[in-house]
């Protein structure tokens, strides 16, 4: 069975995104070095993400119990198991996140709540919580307004942290993070930044 990269995308302005021009650029290269690697793209601004209902939620409950999920959490949960089952089947993971007022753009957050579920990407032991999503690499790609990468403005950087934190929590450990930043200063300073972005960016995939 060939290997998987699931690319997220969590933009919505497609070609004119500065994420992207970024993230094109490691794609190009990966797609090289891994001609056998199956690349997976879901677009969460064009993607129909379920909902959490009171229904759905009533399942990650019982999951929580350590129950299984009834049949009618389960016929509610269908949508959710998909978009679980797609995540968990990948080898490796292409993120690309701007960040939007200091953390990630909402559909990314929704995306994340849909599938960071019990008994799928994390579990609860005796000896504490338990990621179920082991051994798989992340590179995590995003543009910024401003510079936050000394103080004052680190202390405002809520979408690194966030990420580290929650795909963590269910096992990914290697995350890389490839961040073009400021975006928004000044034109020539931007385009620069691209730049210095995008030959990170086919560094890392070269020797992904």
């Amino acid at each position: 069975m060939k290997k998987k990269l699931l690319h997220i995308i969590a933009t919505p302005r497609f070609d004119e995104s500065r994420t992207l021009k970024v993230s094109n650029v490691f794609l190009s290269v990966f797609k090289e070095k891994h001609p056998d690697w199956v690349i997976d793209e879901i677009n969460l601004s064009t993607e129909s993400l379920p909902s959490l209902t009171v229904k759905r939620l009533d399942g990650k409950y019982e999951l929580l119990g350590g129950k299984d999920l009834s049949a009618e959490s389960l016929e509610a949960w269908r949508d959710m198991i998909k978009h679980i089952e797609r995540f968990i089947s990948a080898d490796a993971y292409l993120i690309s996140a701007p960040m939007w007022n200091f953390g990630i753009p909402y559909m990314f957050k929704h995306y994340i709540d849909v599938i960071v579920q019990p008994k799928h990407l994390f579990q609860y032991t005796p000896k504490g919580v338990e990621g179920l999503v082991k051994g798989k690499k992340m590179i995590v790609i995003s543009s910024r307004g401003g510079d936050y990468s000394s103080e004052p403005m680190s202390k405002m950087d809520f979408h690194e942290p966030y990420l580290r934190s929650v795909f963590g929590f269910v096992g990914v450990a290697d995350i890389t993070f490839i961040k073009a930043q400021p975006m928004d200063m000044d034109p020539a300073i931007r385009e620069g930044k691209i730049n210095q972005a995008q030959s990170q960016a086919k560094k890392i995939a070269a020797s992904f």
